[in-house]
């Protein structure tokens, strides 16, 4: 059992219960609570990393060579037929919205935000999941 992998997998699934308690029924308040935004954006962030972590955790565990940067962390774990394609490239595309919101190279659009919201936490949901098979072979 990959005690690393579990852990990842829990931190995901509360930033994920934070982000749904924050944001179901309150979806009008996402442009003007401040407060909330935070709480939404910083929780993505969390997920995100954990995901990163994970992400690399595995490739060195499983001996895919060393990644050039997070992004290529899913990449690798696709080309191993450890991920399936269409999620690798969901976790590459969250991968860049982290670094958007951690490093601030632009302004944070809401319409991404709302669209991560809306259509891709169920990715990260599915993520989870997976870490949580990897992690019992």
């Amino acid at each position: 059992m990959d005690e690393v992998l579990l852990g990842k997998a829990d931190i995901i699934e509360r930033c994920l219960q934070r982000i749904d308690t924050e944001y179901r029924g309150s979806e009008n308040e996402l442009e003007t609570n401040f407060t909330r935004q935070d709480s939404i954006l910083l929780n993505i962030q969390r997920l995100c990393e954990a995901s990163i972590d994970a992400a690399m955790h595995m490739v060195r565990s499983h001996k895919l060579g060393i990644p050039r940067d997070s992004r290529q962390a899913f990449t690798m774990l696709v080309d191993a037929k450890l991920l399936d394609q269409q999620l690798g490239e969901h976790m590459e595309a969250m991968v860049g919205f982290r670094n958007v919101a951690v490093h601030n190279y632009t302004q944070i659009d809401m319409a991404v935000v709302r669209n991560i919201l809306n259509k891709r936490l169920d990715d990260m949901k599915t993520f989870a999941q997976f870490l949580i098979k990897q992690s019992l072979s």
